[in-house]
């Protein structure tokens, strides 16, 4: 298992500073042109790696971050998209659930009260019976 952790971690760098080179801006990137810093990159994966990640990739001030980390994903508050609301807090799905509910119950009444009114007829009852 030790044996393959070389490999795993010069492919491991390898990816992470291929796409960390693809992604910079051309003007950022520091020493060479992009396109020399990918070939680098891809033909020496460990001294390539490291050169681009000491001498090629842009240098950023401590604590910056390539975008905005205050939640808001980049929108002014009163522009910000508004979340979907959870079904059990819709009050629309909830109002349609109920609606939903009171067209079963009748449809469940009528049902009963049709089949009560075949049993009595078949039983040959002209009037139904009296509630003790």
């Amino acid at each position: 298992m030790l044996r393959y952790l070389p490999v795993l971690v010069e492919l491991v760098l390898l990816v992470y500073c291929l796409v960390d080179c693809i992604q910079t801006r051309p003007d950022e990137v520091r020493g060479l042109p992009r396109w020399a810093w990918i070939v680098l990159i891809l033909l020496f994966p460990i001294v390539g790696g490291i050169a681009w990640l000491v001498a090629g990739r842009p240098r950023r001030p401590a604590g910056q971050v390539p975008w905005p980390a205050t939640g808001t994903a980049g929108y002014p508050e009163h522009e910000r998209p508004s979340r979907p609301l959870a079904p059990d807090d819709d009050p629309a799905f909830l109002d349609s659930l109920r609606r939903a509910d009171r067209e079963h119950e009748d449809v469940l009444r009528r049902w009963e009260e049709d089949l009560r009114r075949r049993e009595r007829a078949a039983r040959g009852e002209d009037e139904e019976p009296e509630a003790r």
